[in-house]
């Protein structure tokens, strides 16, 4: 399979701003690229790029004074398959767990276990561990939080939770958030994911949060938005939570004039 997937971002700044832009495709996919996706400024800015310490691609650029447009256009090939579902997964003890996973059980800005621990071991203290745990947090978060566009904004699992609306991003939030408490390390990831495989009707295309939770020696991806595998995922960035892999980060005032991504599948040949 082969998937389409792009953005096109136009800013309006009443200055020179300078932007840190988390947009690449990961590079965990960099075998699957066919068409890749270079970060096309208009107008032309000088942009340099790094890696982050979650291992993200960044590119900085210092967009002009006024309008301007950011734009990307790449082809991936993808597997075609669901994400992988492995119940028989173990919950690794934490005293066995591996130094780099530790980070991911710690709190973080959005994903505040130390006010949702109790709440969390209420509500899953007595689930299975591993696979059905993570599982049951992912159906209670998908049953608990209500979608909606119009609640977007940049709220905290803590928030979510007790709001019970949100975007994407805050059912991953407070997924991660519960598996933390939960003593399971996981971690927030962005990126793209289309419609394949799904009967319409269809929302607007929005990039997409889902997390990836540490159980038995690999990461694993969960989506308590959606809440069952899907096709397509194409990753972007992680972190400990949205703040470590925000699209865009820009110093300095501006507005946000349009938005658009596209993730479609295309025939090959």
């Amino acid at each position: 399979m082969q998937i389409r997937v792009g953005y096109e971002l136009i800013y309006d700044c009443p200055q020179p701003t300078p932007m840190i832009l988390t947009l690449s495709v990961h590079y965990t996919r960099v075998s699957d690229i066919i068409i890749p996706d270079h970060l096309i400024a208009d107008p032309p800015v000088p942009l340099t790029a790094y890696r982050d310490s979650f291992g993200n691609w960044c590119s900085r650029i210092v967009a002009p004074k006024g309008i301007v447009k950011l734009s990307a256009d790449a082809l991936v090939r993808d597997t075609g398959q669901p994400d992988v579902v492995v119940s028989s997964a173990r919950q690794t003890p934490v005293e066995e767990l591996p130094d780099e996973t530790l980070l991911f059980l710690l709190g973080s800005r959005y994903c505040e276990t130390d006010r949702l621990s109790e709440t969390a071991w209420q509500l899953f203290g007595n689930s299975s561990t591993g696979w059905g745990r993570v599982q049951a947090i992912c159906d209670h978060v998908h049953r608990h939080i209500t979608f909606g566009y119009e609640h977007a904004r940049s709220k905290t699992a803590w928030e979510a939770f007790h709001e019970r609306t949100g975007v994407c991003r805050d059912y991953a939030h407070l997924a991660v958030a519960f598996c933390r408490c939960m003593n399971i390390p996981a971690r927030y990831c962005t990126g793209y994911l289309g419609d394949i495989g799904v009967p319409p009707p269809y929302g607007p295309m929005d990039f997409a949060a889902w997390f990836e939770a540490y159980l038995d020696g690999h990461w694993y991806t969960f989506d308590a938005r959606n809440n069952t595998p899907r096709i397509g995922r194409v990753l972007i960035a992680r972190g400990r939570d949205a703040a470590d892999a925000a699209i865009s980060s820009t110093f300095g005032p501006n507005t946000l004039k349009s938005f658009k991504v596209r993730t479609d599948e295309v025939s090959e040949g």
